[in-house]
């Protein structure tokens, strides 16, 4: 029993800090009807973000191969999700743009990064943060293409976070060290970044437009379930390290990322729907992520 009630509470510790910023930015956000997080947001993804990347990115020591098979695991669980939601889509008469870029992108950043501290510790947040560059990387490269049809090399690797996870990784294979007078403002800048994240969350929540139940409700089973099931498959075909088990899982079962909603509102890919499947996803994770970690802890 005490060990049972150890773990609730080791539960508890991980995402009530998580899920306490973002109710903090949805009644903000509630009391404050002006409230506009879009410049913020654009910011965070610019500045903020790319900060943090570089920040660990440039100064973990770790070795590239260390992380190849958990990188192969997270553009598996990408693409699985992807293919898992296809039939999904065709079925139930959906347009398959609207519903499939939000399986496969999850909320690695606002959620996955602090998730990942919080629950393994700071030693896995490269390793999370690698996950992320991934699924930008994908995101750019194949789910904004996807809605676009428009295919460009630039548009990726011209994104500040691909950008600052390549510079990082070069930093810290070639040994350089950055004097500390340096590195300070760049991670003080990093710092701001998941907070702001979080906090734009629980803005963008108020925004839920239950008008939309069916495909929000369809998305937020389908989102963790997809993502699940291609991760126990990549697990199964191949040695990943114990270790980076957990973390795969965890990674596989985060709702959809709230830059799905940017980009569908940017090329007028039914933002409204978007909108309600990322929001009612991030909001049925208060429910999934608990029993996730219940399993991987």
């Amino acid at each position: 029993m005490a060990s049972q009630t150890e773990l609730i509470y080791r539960i508890f510790a991980i995402i009530f800090p998580i899920f306490s910023i973002v109710a903090i930015g949805y009644f903000y956000a509630r009391y404050r009807h002006d409230t506009d997080v879009s410049s913020g947001n654009r910011i965070n993804m610019d500045i903020f973000t790319p900060a943090l990347i570089f920040d660990y990115m440039s100064s973990s020591s770790y070795a590239l191969e260390d992380y190849l098979l958990l990188s192969l695991g997270c553009i598996a669980v990408v693409l699985g999700s992807g293919i898992i939601a296809w039939p999904v889509a065709r079925i139930m008469g959906y347009q398959w743009k609207t519903l499939i870029p939000p399986m496969m992108f999850n909320n690695c950043g606002n959620m996955g990064l602090p998730l990942v501290v919080l629950t393994f510790g700071e030693g896995f947040l490269p390793a999370a943060i690698l996950l992320l560059a991934i699924s930008n990387f994908l995101h750019f490269l194949v789910g904004q293409q996807l809605i676009t049809q428009q295919w460009s090399i630039r548009t990726v690797f011209t994104n500040p976070m691909i950008l600052s996870t390549i510079l990082g990784i070069a930093v810290s294979v070639s040994g350089i060290v950055i004097p500390e007078t340096l590195r300070l403002p760049i991670h003080m800048l990093g710092m701001v970044s998941i907070p702001l994240m979080l906090f734009s969350l629980g803005v963008r929540m108020i925004a839920i437009d239950f008008r939309d139940w069916g495909i929000s409700s369809v998305g937020s089973l389908l989102c963790p379930l997809s993502g699940l099931i291609s991760a126990l498959i990549f697990i199964q075909l191949v040695p990943l390290p114990a270790a980076q088990v957990p973390l795969l899982l965890l990674f596989s079962i985060l709702p959809p990322a709230v830059l799905n909603y940017m980009v569908a509102e940017r090329y007028s890919q039914e933002p409204h729907r978007v909108a309600s499947i990322v929001l009612v996803g991030n909001l049925s994770s208060l429910v999934v992520i608990p029993i996730a970690l219940w399993f991987i802890l």
